[in-house]
């Protein structure tokens, strides 16, 4: 059985109503830049355009903490999750963290 995890910004959700907050969630990677991507960034730098190898990195890894964050969420018993935010540090010259959080729920129809 599939179940969708109600995924948003806000802090409400129009046509929702909240029985039960269950608390914070999070979802976390850090990432090692790949040498052979940085020298390429390096050479797209001069010439300008998108780093579609670091852009395809950042997709997967946000998605990656998404799963995460909705692996706990729906560990504690919740079925949506609020005022979601990504953050992203930069942790010495060659790792990035990558963290998704929000609030996890307990929702239903209005």
């Amino acid at each position: 059985m599939i179940r969708a995890m109600l995924i948003a910004t806000t802090n409400e959700l129009p046509g929702y109503v909240v029985d039960e907050v269950l608390g914070e969630v999070f979802g976390l990677t850090v990432r090692s830049r790949n040498i052979g991507s940085q020298i390429g960034a390096g050479l797209k730098s001069l010439v300008g355009g998108e780093l579609k190898g670091m852009t395809k990195s950042l997709a997967d890894s946000r998605q990656q903490v998404i799963d995460r964050m909705v692996e706990e969420a729906e560990a504690k018993g919740g079925n949506a999750i609020l005022a979601m935010r990504f953050d992203t540090s930069d942790m010495g010259s060659n790792w990035t963290e990558i963290c998704a959080y929000g609030t996890a729920v307990r929702v239903r129809k209005a």
